[in-house]
């Protein structure tokens, strides 16, 4: 038997304040927030330190600040993937 429109706009209500909470409430109160593919402030913090890691090691030859630099950067490319590593969710039967 078909679910009814009420029961799936209700799984995807569900759906959504579990994977963004933050947007599923801001929608609830007319003030909506950006969702989570779009927050990149600290992805942003995170690569500048580098850089300034990487230009400061550069200027003042110190290779262990430069190759610090260049790790800290790598790690920070890694924040701008907004995909969730986590496993699927089974369907209810």
């Amino acid at each position: 038997m078909p679910e009814s429109d009420d029961e799936r706009i209700a799984d995807l209500e569900a759906a959504l304040r579990h994977d963004d909470p933050r947007f599923a409430q801001g929608l609830g109160q007319g003030r909506p927030r950006r969702p989570r593919e779009y927050r990149r402030g600290r992805a942003w913090l995170a690569m500048g330190l580098a850089l300034a890691a990487v230009v400061t090691g550069a200027v003042v030859p110190h290779g262990l600040l430069l190759a610090a630099g260049l790790v800290m950067a790598a790690l920070a490319v890694n924040l701008f993937d907004t995909t969730l590593r986590r496993r699927p969710r089974r369907r209810r039967p």
